[in-house]
């Protein structure tokens, strides 16, 4: 058997390789007399017992198995045993099973040998035979519970990247196959479903069937598994449609039959079994034509076949009044419509059936009262014709007892309405307070206290040589002055946008000049060694539009682009004229504003978490989108914490 494929030897084409291992088999066959001799060995016996084929005959098995009991009585009982038997390369385990063949003169036995001592040399060339086979292999043994080898398929299959994976002991596949195969039959096929997930991947439902594996040691069966997730989807979602399509089909009022192209009916509910009183065991499979008197029972196979051949058909998608025959003979009268279903299996006809009896019974009676109406009109016209007067009167009064209904029904509705939108503006401005008090304490406190803490140090520095201290006074006076004027601006601002007061009167503006004098205005705003770069293009020409909203803009996004970046840094203004429309950028290297705050910046008096420390009163951006909507522009932004924030924004020119 030195000459059985390993891993490390060039792989064979996989007929060359099977054919090899059928004629390379580890198990050996023997056939002795009860005395012992043997009558004869084949090759695969010849090598486990280390001798020449030829040579064995006349031999005695005892002479290689002393353990060996042969029945001198004919038995057929089975013996079963392990022994070692020398060879020139050493020991070799085997073991042996000696059965009753067939007995004339005198019985004869057939001794099976098999090399237990040749397993891994047998997982070797099976590991060869299981890579050019399309399903998931595994070979597992069952006295040790754990599995021996796989196939890559089954890798594939369990989406994990090595074999050492699978055969651990811990594994998912490997605690699953031990709890299904502890304690099976060998000599019987077991199958059944294996469901992993594995942790990075999809779940994965398996069929799992078991097998002896030949040559190899009875304890140790191939175990083959097959990917049905996708089966077992398809089943639920089919049976799921099916139990739904019976659940209405058998829920339905009127009757409903399904039936094949040749007329069999393939499926009908509970109201068509009431209607024509038979079972539905007794109509599955029958001719639909059952269910009719003649002449259109004979005819309706004929009528079927036209529509096959032609597909022209007098009934299919027209409702039409048939009558239909129920199992005790009695005729009925239904209105039948009939559609055509397209499926996998062929064409289906599905029939919609209403019984007409209650409603051509209570047409009968209608005839006969208005037979019976009309010999007593002569008798009861007067007192018809007051009683239709005192019917128009009630007519009236109910219609407007209805008009005033729904419109009281209206009013209350709208005053729901109204009511709802005043709770939610109550709401609104009940929040929009609680944020202006927080703000408003916060900002107009610290430029306050600024202004009274210089006013009391001024008056302590009362001689000349004081006079720079007196001026940084005046000076933090005079800022915290301009900062509770720019607070004050904005609630202005927002003021006269919440009352219309602001409206957008367009003006010739040179784009250019507006631009330079924005960041003018900003220039005083800078921190050491900051800087605004500019980068203008198409804004030649003079244009029509607003002149101070868009300053405003401007001004508002520029001094917020230096308030919220450090020192050093640089602030891009970028401008375009493109196909009528104004696009400006204002882009910073500063702190950026946090992925949670960005959906409420536009908001009044909002404030980003990571900008509370620097002096604002949130409502900035909130001015600037809506100069926008009057403007008929939009704004937008991106911004990385940390990283610096870029505005841009749309305006369009009128020509």
């Amino acid at each position: 058997m030195s000459d059985i494929p390993n891993h490390n030897q060039p792989s064979l084409p996989s007929p060359l390789l099977f054919e090899r291992f059928m004629s390379q088999q580890i198990s050996g066959l023997a056939t002795v007399r009860p005395d012992g001799s043997i009558l004869g060995v084949d090759a695969s016996a010849a090598r486990i017992l280390g001798v020449d084929a030829q040579s064995v005959k006349d031999k005695n098995i005892r002479d290689f198995i002393p353990a060996l009991d042969i029945p001198e009585v004919f038995s057929v009982q089975e013996q079963h045993g392990l022994t070692t038997i020398q060879h020139k390369d050493g020991a070799h385990s085997v073991a042996f099973t000696l059965r009753g063949g067939w007995e004339k003169e005198q019985g004869l036995y057939f001794l099976v040998l098999h090399l237990r001592d040749s397993l891994t040399k047998g997982l070797d060339l099976y590991r060869h035979m299981f890579e050019w086979i399309p399903t998931g292999l595994l070979v597992y043994n069952v006295d040790q519970q754990k599995p021996l080898t796989c196939n890559q398929r089954l890798l594939d299959l369990i989406q994990v990247a090595s074999e050492e994976e699978v055969l651990r002991p811990d594994s998912l596949l490997s605690q699953k196959l031990k709890t299904r195969l502890s304690g099976i039959r060998l000599d019987e096929e077991q199958s059944f479903q294996v469901n992993l997930k594995p942790p990075d991947g999809y779940p994965v439902c398996l069929k799992a069937t078991t097998s002896l594996i030949p040559a190899l040691d009875e304890s140790i069966i191939l175990v083959l598994l097959q990917d049905i997730t996708q089966q077992n989807v398809n089943a639920r979602a089919l049976k799921e449609s099916r139990n739904t399509l019976e659940a209405i089909i058998g829920n339905a009022v009127d009757g409903i039959i399904i039936i094949d192209n040749r007329g069999r009916i393939q499926m009908t509910n509970e109201a068509t079994s009431l209607l024509f009183g038979y079972g539905a065991e007794e109509m599955l499979g029958q001719n639909i034509n059952m269910l009719m008197p003649e002449p259109h029972r004979s005819a309706h196979d004929g009528y079927l076949q036209n529509y096959m051949a032609t597909g022209e058909g007098q009934i299919i998608g027209v409702g039409r009044e048939v009558q239909g025959k129920r199992k005790n003979g009695e005729l009925f009268p239904f209105r039948l419509g009939v559609s055509r279903i397209e499926t996998e299996v062929g064409l289906l006809f599905t029939g919609v059936i209403h019984d007409l009896t209650e409603e051509h019974k209570a047409k009968e009676e209608i005839i006969n009262l208005n037979r019976e109406l009309e010999q007593k009109v002569e008798e009861r016209t007067e007192k018809l014709t007051e009683v239709v007067n005192k019917l128009l009167q009630s007519n009236l009064k109910l219609e407007e007892q209805i008009k005033e209904r729904r419109a009281a029904e209206e009013a209350l509705k709208q005053n729901e309405e109204e009511l709802r939108k005043a709770l939610e503006r109550e709401k609104e401005l009940s929040e929009l307070k609680s944020r202006f008090v927080s703000m408003a304490s916060h900002e107009f406190r610290t430029p306050l206290t600024t202004i009274a803490s210089s006013s009391e140090l001024i008056k302590l520095y009362t001689d000349t040589a004081q006079q720079p201290k007196r001026e940084k006074h005046l000076r933090r006076i005079q800022s915290a002055v301009t900062n509770l004027t720019g607070i004050l601006g904005d609630f202005l601002s927002l003021s006269k946008l919440e009352e219309g007061k602001i409206s957008n009167v367009p003006s010739p503006v040179s784009l250019p000049e507006l631009l330079e004098e924005s960041v003018d205005d900003v220039h005083v705003l800078l921190k050491k060694e900051q800087s605004v770069v500019r980068d203008f293009e198409g804004l030649d020409e003079e244009v029509m539009i607003d002149k101070k909203i868009l300053k405003n803009i401007m001004l508002n996004l520029l001094s917020n682009a230096i308030k919220y970046s450090d020192p050093g840094t640089t602030v891009w203004l970028t401008a375009r004229l493109e196909q009528g429309t104004l696009k400006v950028r204002v882009r910073d290297e500063g702190i950026g504003i946090p992925e949670s705050d960005q959906k409420h910046l536009f908001s009044r008096f909002f404030r980003a978490d990571n900008a509370v420390n620097i002096q604002g009163t949130g409502l900035g951006l909130n001015i600037v989108h809506r100069y926008l909507e009057l403007l008929g522009g939009s704004i937008d932004f991106e911004s990385v914490e940390g990283k610096g924030t870029t505005f841009f924004f749309e305006v369009p020119i009128d020509d």
